[in-house]
């Protein structure tokens, strides 16, 4: 199962990091084998460029044997196809805290807002249930994305902010459901 880059002539292939990975660390690992700056290139998948550093890779629908082209701004290609030994794409503390950081950042942007327009608007809302079991499912998928990040277990920093990300996203979710059973009656 490997993803492979178009650069050129030049083909980089790699084994598929895990759907959460966020695309700084296949930016990162890039820029390593390119030798480019981090910032001088575009990646593009299935004609999207692919932007936001903080998304999961996932959310671009990389998956196995899937093609990103890598164009560089300004820069010639390379002269002969050389491949360089840069070790395989692994997660550090960094990776990892920034893939914690990325799915703290999607719950506060896009789920706690519409926990909080739900629960302020309760017992007026047409297709309560169904809401309450959209942001209730969203909400139990992050907290099991959350869960799948492995964190070595000298990394305390990473821990340590998982653990406050689960305890936030679990709060979230109990205001939610709290809320629900405290409803008015119609």
């Amino acid at each position: 199962m490997s993803v492979t880059v178009k650069w050129g002539r030049e083909r980089i292939s790699f084994a598929l990091p895990p759907p959460d990975t966020p695309l700084a660390a296949l930016r990162d690992y890039l820029a390593q084998c390119t030798h480019l700056p981090r910032d001088d290139f575009k990646l593009i998948h299935a004609g999207a460029v692919m932007k936001d550093d903080l998304a999961p890779i996932s959310a671009y629908r990389i998956h196995s044997n899937s093609t990103i082209a890598l164009i560089a701004h300004d820069r010639p290609l390379p002269p002969t196809p050389q491949h360089p030994h840069v070790p395989p794409l692994q997660d550090s503390e960094h990776v990892v805290i920034a893939r914690i950081q990325s799915e703290l950042t999607r719950v506060r942007a896009e789920l706690s807002p519409g926990v909080e327009t739900f629960l302020s608007n309760l017992p007026s809302l047409p297709n309560q249930d169904k809401e309450h079991l959209r942001l209730g499912e969203l909400l139990l998928q992050s907290l099991l994305r959350l869960d799948g990040i492995t964190t070595n277990h000298d990394w305390e920093d990473a821990r340590r902010q998982r653990k406050d990300a689960v305890r936030e996203v679990q709060a979230l979710l109990d205001r939610l459901d709290g809320g629900w059973a405290a409803r008015p009656s119609l």
